[in-house]
């Protein structure tokens, strides 16, 4: 998968699982250039924002977000950070 392809990917599913009002996906790979076990994975941080997130601690918010792209991180998402908003 490119970079592009996995950033569509992320936004997919995302969009499809917690409807977000709000959306951005910054590609952060180039930062980490050369780390060997990420096997060209990439890092990302997602910026995001949901209804769905009313009245859920920082933890339930962290793993709906997991959960939404758990299909992408054995294999194209090596690290990833969340920006709640």
């Amino acid at each position: 998968m490119t970079p592009e392809q996995r950033i569509e990917a992320i936004d997919a599913l995302l969009t499809e699982q917690l409807a977000p009002s709000f959306l951005k996906i910054e590609d952060n790979s180039a930062e980490h250039a050369g780390h060997q076990s990420a096997g060209g994975a990439g890092h990302y941080t997602i910026h995001i924002a949901a209804d769905l997130f009313e009245g859920k601690s920082l933890i339930q918010k962290h793993r709906l977000v997991y959960g939404a792209v758990d299909s992408l991180m054995e294999t194209e998402i090596h690290a990833l950070s969340i920006k709640l908003r």
